[in-house]
């Protein structure tokens, strides 16, 4: 059988299946205007890089919106359809300002020429010339809120506070802004409160104060109706995250006990008489209907595996983002088919997931695992450690544990204390003892995968980004003797000089992760560093860091890797032009291919008997 023109240019046949995970065409779930819904807006990698296309559904064309060197990702379409605002910072450092585009295409502007460049707290935009409401954070000011009235007015501030907060959403009618806050200081647990445009106060929900814990809530949506009050929004009265609805002009408060045991997150209808429910439960995704007239839940059929994005559409119809561990991403919708398919190759398959559940610490531990097809162990092993921490690892399809797998390698992913997915108490049991209480949990699982003889216990790898890059580091320097080598991915490396580098939201998350700041509490800092335990490392260690990367910046990780330098240790370090990770696919793709490379040479040869 002859080749494609397709595959001769891409060189598609004799491209390893790992890197074709990568390269193959994806887009996101199409988000679509709410007055306009025949005109969506959507990402995708085509090109080789991140950006958003605009869709007209009703013609059927699709154009690229922006092209910038290092992707562009976050974006909204207006009510109307008539415009694309999109987020303009340099080269991944999540700084700068808001521009807009023409849905028909045309010359970008400043959206918001009277506001400096911030990092984004939220965007909210009017119908028909209403006021425009727009989140800002930056170091000096903390977190403000501008309302633009009409269309060429300057902005003006209507919230300031040192604490984190952002803009939730606007109502139908443009008269109310609901707000998620922080005053209280606790960044992991928000408060409410809707203002007018004007700034003044409407009401107030705060599920921090008079109990014996601290509870979140989170802002879901106003009812998509004119002249409605109604508010959804997100709770942990019963432990776990539900919805409700508020009415904020009378203060009652609707509540919706759905009967799931999971978590379960909620929006409107287009016309405000139902809810799409998304309920996670053990690393899996399904989605209901609730009728808010008759209370009847009804289930939305979706393959096992999990449901990423949904939204319910004019018509009645769902369209969701659904993968698994084993079959790549896919936007379905429940008139039947695939919403969007890309042309070009496809992604291969990989290996479905096992659960494991292993007695920790702190109760039942979650573990996902991925196994090459017919191997037996003991096996090498990767331990791919979610970053976050509020987070976790699903029976979702991710291009990197498939690329270990093809490897030859066992992957393992544990949702530690701390993740999100497994109650209120098992995410909030993080304070602290921060990174330490992560680690027992993964010591546990560690423990359980080389006595069941799926690891090799000589080789086995700690691994992760973000804060599973952080793990990584303090996992090497606390636990010694367990990891043959390390691999962190745009970690914290030396929390207090990190700590005064970030970006001011994650400042916040620190203080109320730790219970204050270096200067306060230094001991915890230290406890919880992984620049405390660098003497200690045995593994030999790869890094790979953004130069512009505002949530673990590079100097902190400098520090820790001129440490290794000075005691010598085997080490090496990658440093690219981006942020907290990269929109670039050959970038990504160049990136596990490194890490690849550096577990391949420092993992010691398998014994044999």
């Amino acid at each position: 059988m002859s080749e494609t023109g397709a595959e001769k240019a891409t060189g598609s046949r004799s491209m390893p299946d790992w890197e074709k995970r990568f390269r193959a065409p994806r887009v996101s779930l199409p988000d679509w205007a709410e007055d306009a819904p025949g005109r969506s807006l959507f990402v995708s990698n085509a090109t080789g890089t991140y950006e958003l296309y605009a869709w007209d559904r009703e013609t059927g064309s699709q154009r690229q919106v922006t092209d910038r060197a290092n992707g562009t990702t976050d974006g909204v379409l207006s009510p109307d359809g008539e415009w694309i605002w999109w987020f303009n910072d340099k080269d991944g450092d999540e700084f700068g300002v808001w521009m807009r585009q023409p849905f028909a295409g045309g010359p970008d502007e400043p959206a918001v020429p009277g506001l400096d460049a911030s990092y984004p707290a939220g965007l909210a935009l009017g119908r028909d010339g209403g006021p425009v409401v727009v989140g800002r954070s930056t170091d000096e000011d903390g977190t403000t809120i501008h309302v633009v009235p009409a269309a060429a007015a300057d902005p003006v501030e209507v919230y300031r506070h040192r604490e984190s907060a952002g803009v939730g959403d606007l109502s139908h009618d443009g008269t109310l802004i609901a707000v998620e806050h922080t005053e209280h200081g606790d960044a992991m647990h928000s408060a409410l409160r809707v203002i007018r445009p004007d700034g003044s106060t409407v009401a107030e929900l705060d599920d921090t104060k008079g109990g014996s814990v601290e509870l979140g809530l989170e802002v879901l949506g106003f009812a998509p109706v004119a002249g409605d009050t109604r508010l959804l929004v997100g709770h942990q009265r019963r432990g776990r995250w539900e919805p409700m609805v508020w009415d904020v002009a009378s203060g009652e408060e609707s509540d919706l006990d759905l009967g799931l045991p999971g978590d379960v997150s909620a929006e409107w209808y287009p016309d405000g008489s139902a809810l799409l429910v998304a309920h996670g439960f053990e690393a899996r995704g399904e989605l209901f209907r609730y009728d808010l007239a008759s209370r009847e839940l009804e289930r939305i059929e979706t393959p096992a595996g999990s449901v990423s994005g949904a939204t319910a559409r004019p018509d009645g119809t769902v369209e969701y983002m659904w993968s698994s561990a084993a079959e790549p991403p896919v936007v379905r919708s429940t008139s039947g088919g695939v919403v969007l398919d890309p042309p070009g190759m496809k992604a291969p398959r990989s290996v479905p997931v096992e659960d494991v559940w292993v007695e920790g610490p702190g109760g039942r531990v979650h573990a996902l695992v991925q196994r090459p097809a017919g191997a037996s162990g003991p096996l090498p092993t990767v331990f791919e450690v979610h970053g976050g921490p509020t987070w976790h690892d699903s029976d979702s399809f991710a291009a990197g544990p498939a690329a270990w797998v093809d490897h030859g390698y066992a992957v393992v992913r544990v949702n530690y204390r701390g993740s999100t997915g497994y109650g209120r108490e098992w995410t909030d049991a993080l304070k602290h003892r921060v990174g330490l209480i992560e680690l027992e949990d993964i010591a546990a699982v560690r423990e359980w995968a080389v006595t069941s003889g799926l690891a090799d216990p000589d080789r086995l790898v700690l691994a992760g980004g973000s804060w599973g890059g952080y793990l990584t580091l303090l996992g090497l320097g606390t636990q010694p003797e367990a990891w043959a080598v390390g691999l962190a991915a745009v970690p914290v490396a030396d929390y207090v000089t990190a700590y005064h580098d970030e970006m001011e939201a994650l400042k916040a998350m620190d203080r109320t992760l730790l219970g204050g700041t270096p200067e306060e509490v230094p001991e915890r800092f230290a406890a919880s560093s992984p620049l405390t335990y660098v003497d200690r490392v045995k593994a030999p260690v790869y890094i790979s860091a953004g130069v512009n990367d505002p949530r673990c910046p590079i100097r902190q990780v400098d520090n820790y890797v001129n440490r290794l330098a000075e005691r010598g240790a085997v080490h090496e370090v990658y440093r690219y032009d981006a942020g907290h990770g990269s929109l670039v696919v050959d970038e990504r793709i160049k990136q596990v291919s490194l890490e690849l490379d550096f577990a391949a040479r420092h993992l010691p040869e398998q014994r044999t008997s």
